[in-house]
């Protein structure tokens, strides 16, 4: 048997006449490797279709885990994206100035609804002062009335005690608007009924006083009311600043304010 075996391995290498019977012997032994390697692929296919209901219980709450934290972390991307784009527009609105300005983030808002009041993380300190323009991306917020060390305290141009001197930007007429108490309300006084303003009229601050600097955008006219009784013309505007959504807003020093 050994004498046969030495001549078949002899033949086959030197003369190759037994690939034929090699290839079919190979065909044979083919359910016979599939059949060995049986076990393994039942053990395989098992760890990854079948699991025990806890398992699938545990796994299901870990990714109701991580979804959630992944929809708070989108929520927060939203969160940023939107503050982004009202820095490049609080930015880009500094940049169109000729007055040099301090950014400021808003850190309190007055609790008394009669009183519209801000609170800003900027102070004596960084060279605020009373009186001093505070403005938005949009237009004018207010002005600044109290100023400590680290921190001021702003009166928006709605509260029932502000008061502003304007103009009409197309034709120049000037007139006084006043808050009235309502956050997204102004009233414009002392316009004469015959006097030419409109709805949709941009009024813009007009310099008179030296309070405020001349040329920032205070409020739209949203409606004119004119009874043929009365001397003056009933004027209501809407204010050009985002008094209830700014975060981040711009303190103006002026040349006339810094003297």
């Amino acid at each position: 048997m050994l004498l046969v075996a030495v001549v078949l391995i002899s033949a086959d290498l030197h003369f190759n006449k037994l690939e034929k019977t090699r290839s079919l012997l190979n065909t044979v032994a083919a359910p016979v490797y599939w059949l060995a390697d049986m076990p393994m692929r039942l053990s395989d296919w098992g760890q990854t279709h079948i699991h025990s209901r806890s398992q699938l219980l545990g796994e299901n709450a870990r990714l109701q885990r991580e979804n959630l934290v992944l929809q708070g972390r989108s929520q927060k991307m939203a969160s940023l994206q939107a503050e982004n784009v009202r820095l490049r527009a609080l930015l880009n609105s500094a940049a169109l100035l000729r007055d040099d300005v301090l950014v400021a983030e808003l850190i309190g808002v007055s609790p008394d609804p009669v009183r519209h009041q801000l609170v800003l993380n900027k102070g004596e300190a960084d060279g605020v002062f009373v009186g001093q323009p505070l403005i938005d991306a949009e237009g004018l917020m207010g002005q600044v009335v109290e100023v400590s060390t680290l921190t001021s305290r702003v009166l928006l141009i709605t509260d029932s005690t502000h008061s502003i001197p304007v103009q009409v930007n197309r034709n120049g007429v000037r007139a006084i608007a006043e808050g009235t108490g309502l956050l997204g309300t102004l009233e414009i006084h002392h316009v004469a009924a015959t006097t030419d303003i409109q709805p949709g009229d941009l009024l813009v601050s007009s310099g008179l006083g030296g309070r405020f600097p001349f040329g920032y955008p205070v409020a739209v006219v949203r409606s004119v009311e004119r009874d043929p009784g009365q001397a003056f013309a009933r004027v209501l505007a809407t204010p050009s600043a985002a008094l209830d959504r700014s975060r981040h807003v711009l303190l103006v020093f002026t040349g006339t304010a810094a003297t």
